[in-house]
C-alpha cells in the first residue's frame, strides 16, 4: 500500500482537494477496442496514477489489454479522485472469463467471486461506498439539535496518516482480486440520497489496513444491497470516551441525515481505561454509551448497540470462558433503558467458537508470519463469521435494516459456522506483523 502523497504534508493534505478531480459521473473504459462508451475515459493497462491525473491503477499493477478488458495474474488497485468525500453508486462491468472479488478503500469487501463464464456475454455489479476526509464541517444549532463546531478528527499518527491514509484521502480505490481479475469497464457516480449505516468501535469494527488482521466491520459490506452505502468510523485502541475526545462522533454527526443508522461496538478497550481510572461497565460506561445514544438521536439517526464478541479461552470442557460479559450486560441495560435496538454479539460470538472447538476456532482468529497466535483480534474468516451473526440478527429482529439485506445471504447460525477449509475470499496483497492498537497483552 504504497504512499501516493508526501506523508509529511498528508494530514494537512487530506484536509482539502488533492487534484483537480474530474466532473462526475466518472466514466473509464479498460478495453482495447476501437469504440468505448460515449463519456468514458480510455485507461491503458501502463495508465499508474498521478495526483495530476486523478486516476490510474496504483503502484504494483501488472495488466494486460485484450479487446474485452483488462487482465491480470494478481490482485491490483485502481484509484479516482472525486469532487467531494461522501456516497458513491459504483458500477462495475466484468468480461467472459472474469473470476473476482471486489473490495474497497481499505478492505471493504462489497464483491465475492463474480464469476462469468468463458464466451459470455459481460455482467456488471453495482455496490456503493462510503469515502470521507477528517474535516468536520460545522453545523449550526437548532432548536431540536446541538450544533457542532468546524474542525477536524484527531487522527492517529503515523497509524491513520500512514497505513490508513486510503480510508481518509479524496481518492476512491478500488481492489480487484481473486482467480481472474478481468474488468472491463467501470462508472462511479455521486450518491447522496443514499441512506448510510454508520459504523463506531474498535479494532473489531474497524478497516484493519492489512493482512492478516480483518474486522467484521470490514466484511458486513458484501450482506448489503446498492440501497445503502456502510460508513465505517471505528480505529484500533479506541473506547467511548476516544470516539467522543477524538471527534469521532462529531465527524459521523456533521455528516449524518435524518433516517441514517449509527451501530456502535466498544468494550475491549474500555475495559481496560475505565479500569485504570475511577467508573465501570455500570457507571462510566454506561454514561459514555448514553451520550453517544442521545447525540445520535438528535440529529435524526438511529442508535443500534452491539455488545463486544469474547476473546478466545476456553475452559477445560470446551467452553468459552467470558471475560468482557460485564460489559455485554452494561450495553444490554443501556440498550433497554434507552428503548434503543440490540445486538448481543458477546452472546452471539461463544457458540461460534465453540463450534469451531479449541483448535479449529484459531482459523477464526491471526496468527501472524512468525506463528503467534491472537485471541482478540480475527482473521477474514473469523471476521465473515461475526459478519453473518450481527447480519442475522438484522434479520431475525426485522429491525429497518434488514430492507437492504442482499437476497443471497443464506441466513447463519453461529452454533454451525462456515467451514473454514471452504472459505474462499481472497487475501489483499499488503501484509503486517504489526498488531493492531489496544487490548495489549490479551
Amino acid at each position: 500500500m504504497p504512499p501516493r502523497f508526501p506523508l509529511l504534508a498528508l494530514t494537512c493534505a487530506l484536509l482539502s482537494p488533492l487534484v483537480a478531480a474530474p466532473a462526475t459521473p466518472l466514466k473509464f473504459s479498460f478495453t482495447s477496442a476501437s469504440s468505448t462508451t460515449a463519456g468514458a475515459i480510455a485507461v491503458a493497462a501502463d495508465t499508474t496514477f498521478t495526483p495530476d491525473r486523478g486516476y490510474g491503477f496504483e503502484p504494483g499493477a501488472s495488466l494486460t489489454a485484450t479487446a474485452e478488458g483488462l487482465t491480470s495474474e494478481k490482485p491490483f488497485y485502481f484509484s479516482a479522485a472525486l469532487p467531494a468525500e461522501g456516497n458513491y453508486r459504483v458500477t462495475v462491468t466484468f468480461p467472459a472469463g472474469a473470476d473476482v472479488t471486489v473490495k474497497a478503500e481499505l478492505r471493504r469487501l462489497f464483491l465475492e467471486r463474480v464469476q462469468v463464464p468463458p464466451g459470455a456475454p459481460p455482467v456488471t455489479r453495482t455496490f456503493v461506498v462510503n469515502t470521507r476526509t477528517p474535516a468536520i464541517a460545522a453545523l449550526p444549532a437548532s432548536p431540536t439539535r446541538p450544533g457542532i463546531t468546524a474542525g477536524t478528527v484527531r487522527l492517529k499518527t503515523p497509524r491513520e496518516s500512514t497505513l490508513e491514509a486510503w480510508a481518509w484521502d479524496n481518492l476512491l480505490t478500488l481492489e480487484f482480486n481473486g482467480q481472474a481479475p478481468k474488468i472491463s469497464a467501470l462508472e462511479i457516480v455521486p450518491a447522496p440520497a443514499t441512506p448510510t449505516l454508520f459504523l463506531l468501535g474498535d479494532s473489531t469494527v474497524c478497516d484493519q489496513p492489512k493482512e492478516p488482521y480483518n474486522s467484521w466491520g470490514q466484511m458486513i459490506t458484501r450482506w448489503f444491497q446498492p440501497t445503502l452505502a456502510v460508513a465505517n468510523h471505528g480505529e484500533s485502541g479506541e473506547t467511548y470516551r476516544d470516539s467522543l475526545g477524538r471527534r469521532r462522533l462529531d465527524k459521523i454527526l456533521s455528516v449524518l441525515q435524518p433516517g441514517d443508522w449509527v451501530l456502535m461496538e466498544f468494550g475491549h478497550n474500555d475495559q481496560k481505561q475505565i479500569a485504570s481510572k475511577s467508573g465501570g461497565p455500570f457507571t462510566t460506561y454506561q454514561d459514555e454509551i448514553k451520550k453517544h445514544v442521545d447525540a445520535v438521536r438528535a440529529h435524526g439517526g438511529t442508535p443500534i448497540l452491539v455488545s463486544p464478541m469474547e476473546r478466545r479461552a476456553f475452559d477445560a470442557a470446551g467452553k468459552v470462558v467470558p471475560s468482557l460479559i460485564d460489559y455485554a450486560t452494561a450495553t444490554r441495560q443501556s440498550a433497554e433503558k434507552l428503548g434503543v435496538a440490540f445486538i448481543d454479539l458477546n452472546a452471539l460470538s461463544k457458540p461460534l467458537y465453540e463450534a469451531l472447538g479449541v483448535e479449529g476456532s484459531k482459523a477464526a482468529f491471526v496468527t501472524n508470519s512468525e506463528g503467534k497466535l491472537d485471541n482478540t483480534h480475527h482473521s477474514n474468516f473469523g471476521s465473515y463469521q461475526l459478519a453473518k451473526c450481527i447480519v442475522q440478527a438484522i434479520r431475525t429482529q426485522k429491525l429497518p435494516l434488514a430492507a437492504h439485506l442482499v437476497d443471497d445471504f443464506p441466513g447463519f447460525d453461529p452454533a454451525h459456522p462456515d467451514n473454514p477449509a471452504t472459505f474462499a475470499v481472497p487475501a489483499s496483497p499488503n501484509f503486517t506483523n504489526q498488531r493492531p492498537l489496544g487490548d495489549e497483552g490479551r
